[in-house]
């Protein structure tokens, strides 16, 4: 079995943007030689996350009404007391979707759905330059 570790980088507008990184995924991963096996992708920081989705409009919305509804911006959270950083909610909406995704590989290709597409979503108060780290894993 083999692993090859790559980056795919991504820049976000701030408070839950979504970015589809589907084909820059994609491209990171074909360019690791491994065909057959997995990928597990991971984002570095804690106010940012990782999901699948039908990318289209109405749903991207219908995320960032529920994320309000579940956890509200300026809600009083024990964080922005402590830092005063008034990013409390972008670490539980964080925490709540997760970091990491594994997605399986087959003969190169990410073995997704029709309408099931790979999104960051940057949930952060500000614009952000996130890494996403792939690794793909197999033959």
């Amino acid at each position: 079995m083999k692993v090859q570790t790559v980056s795919v980088g991504v820049r976000t507008k701030g408070e839950c943007d979504i970015v589809d990184i589907t084909n820059d995924v994609q491209e990171a991963v074909s360019a690791t030689g491994v065909s057959e096996g997995a990928v597990h992708l991971f984002v570095i920081g804690s106010t940012a996350a990782i999901t699948t989705i039908e990318y289209e409009p109405g749903l991207v919305n219908d995320i960032k009404k529920v994320l309000e509804r579940l956890v509200p911006k300026g809600a009083g959270y024990e964080h922005e007391e402590a830092w005063n950083d008034h990013n409390g909610h972008s670490h539980l909406r964080a925490s709540l979707i997760g970091p990491s995704l594994t997605v399986p590989l087959v003969e190169g290709r990410l073995k997704l759905g029709t309408w099931q597409q790979i999104v960051l979503i940057e949930l952060d108060t500000r614009a952000r330059e996130r890494e996403v780290v792939a690794q793909a894993m197999g033959e």
